[in-house]
């Protein structure tokens, strides 16, 4: 099972952390990829890489998820280089004015936030999908998978640090992978979304954050680097065709309790 030999992978946010994890990830299962972000050296390194390692063919593609006529290009790129695309990873994220409280919320700060975060997703799901959707009619392709990476902050609030409007844009992420899912589930696409937990960044390196972590996750720890793999190598899988509207939390139990 997971065999993704001869299948494309497209992943934003593929520079590094998680975006550039997961891509590896796929790329061990032999798929190709399509690498997509705005530091296009990086991907270029990391293609570079991929493809000796894995023999498998990576595109990289500089490509800024807040530009429709950009993500139109690269579309047109993955499109000329492959012909297809089973799955699409939307990784891509950011954020403006973590560390301020609610009544003092910046509206730029926050249509920032949901501009990156949630609108991006939009237009790149609802371009992927519709070629997704045609290469399955012709028949170029015989299946498609979204995978739009939220938060567990999209699930639960924190008390950790203020951060109103990351839990809304991935609150929001969540809950439009579901009515993605139900009107593509007829065309031979799924959407489902993976809720990262507190993975290892240099921001989060931190004692407070270390001491946060081991006091709230049940496995008193951060995520390791490539334990988000598994979930999205299973849900951008063929033969995971039956799962579809689902948030996966990959939070050392955090949401549990």
């Amino acid at each position: 099972m997971f065999d993704y030999t001869g299948k494309v992978v497209a992943v934003t946010g593929a520079s590094s952390g998680l975006g550039k994890q997961m891509a590896e990830g796929y790329a061990e299962q032999g798929a190709n990829l399509v690498l997509l972000a705005r530091r296009v050296e990086r991907l270029e390194e990391s293609a570079k890489v991929f493809s000796e390692k894995y023999g498998v063919e990576v595109l990289p593609l500089a490509c800024d998820v807040t530009d429709e006529a950009v993500i139109d290009a690269a579309l047109a790129k993955a499109d000329e280089k492959f012909g297809h695309v089973e799955v699409l990873v939307n990784c891509a994220g950011g954020e403006k004015g973590t560390g301020t409280k609610l009544v003092e919320f910046d509206r730029g700060d926050w249509d920032f936030t949901m501009n990156l975060d949630l609108s991006s997703v939009f237009t790149m799901t609802k371009k992927f999908a519709a070629y997704m959707a045609a290469n399955i009619e012709a028949g170029k392709q015989t299946y498609g998978r979204i995978i739009n990476i939220a938060s567990i902050y999209g699930l639960v609030g924190n008390t950790a640090i203020p951060t109103i409007a990351y839990h809304a844009s991935k609150g929001a992420v969540v809950n439009f992978s579901r009515g993605a899912a139900a009107e593509l589930a007829p065309l031979g696409i799924t959407v489902n979304t993976i809720c990262p937990g507190y993975f290892y960044t240099e921001t989060l390196d931190t004692e407070y954050f270390q001491n946060f972590a081991k006091s709230t996750v049940p496995m008193q720890r951060y995520g390791h680097e490539g334990e988000l793999n598994s979930v999205a190598v299973f849900l951008g899988a063929e033969e995971s065709s039956y799962v579809t509207g689902q948030a996966i939390a990959v939070d050392g139990g955090y949401t549990c309790v």
